[in-house]
């Protein structure tokens, strides 16, 4: 089913369940945050390029995700910052005219087909362990992740540096298989690379003080 959506176009792929804090400065987008506020404090993100010039707007079929404001602060100046959380991805069908200063689009929601359940849930170990791997090795706090398979493949996309084009990439599938299979594949290289580049910091740190490591691996 079809809606009415305010579009906020950003350099940012948000994903479903993720939060996302934003501040909100030019006027337009000022208006935007009071109209949603005094509504369903729902707006629309779609991604759009930093290069994209001053005005830059996504092209019809285009996905993007829904923005649900979970909380405001109002600065004095009239600028603010807001926390959002992602709901559900939808498809920017067309541009409505519109009086607001604001863009807005008729949008299609889409959720995830149907997949088997045992194969989802046999890719999202994987792609849990491989992302935790990535996390040790990094020597990040591991976060805390979804066991659905579908909330854990959105939580893992969110949260890997990605280039903008793949992280959209992953935004569009409407299969929770196909994305875990993506995610793992792209995780089982990461995994290992940054396995091998934590042994080489440990190796380094303990030359010189009396550990059998006097080649030490130059990192590229």
């Amino acid at each position: 089913m079809s809606r009415e959506l305010p579009i906020f176009p950003l350099p940012l792929v948000l994903f479903p369940g993720a939060t996302q804090p934003l501040h909100i400065f030019e006027p337009r987008y000022r208006r935007l945050l009071s109209d949603c506020l005094d509504g369903d404090r729902r707006f629309g993100i779609a991604y759009v390029s930093p290069d994209a010039g001053t005005d830059p707007a996504p092209a019809p079929g285009d996905v993007g995700c829904i923005a649900h404001i979970l909380t405001t602060q109002a600065l004095p100046d009239g600028r603010a910052d807001i926390l959002t959380t992602g709901e559900q991805r939808f498809v920017l069908l067309e541009w409505l005219p519109t009086d607001r200063p604001y863009r807005m689009a008729r949008v299609e929601a889409f959720s995830d087909e149907t997949s088997e359940p045992a194969e989802s849930e046999g890719l999202a170990l994987n792609v849990r362990r491989d992302f935790l791997r990535v996390t040790e090795a990094l020597e990040q706090d591991p976060p805390e992740l979804p066991v659905d398979p579908e909330a854990l493949s959105f939580r893992v996309a969110a949260a890997l540096e990605l280039e903008p084009p793949g992280k959209v990439a992953l935004l569009g599938i409407r299969s929770t298989t196909v994305r875990l299979r993506r995610l793992a594949a792209l995780l089982q290289p990461l995994a290992a690379d940054a396995e091998r580049r934590a042994e080489v910091r440990h190796r380094a740190k303990r030359n010189g003080k009396g550990g059998a490591h006097p080649h030490i691996e130059q990192v590229p």
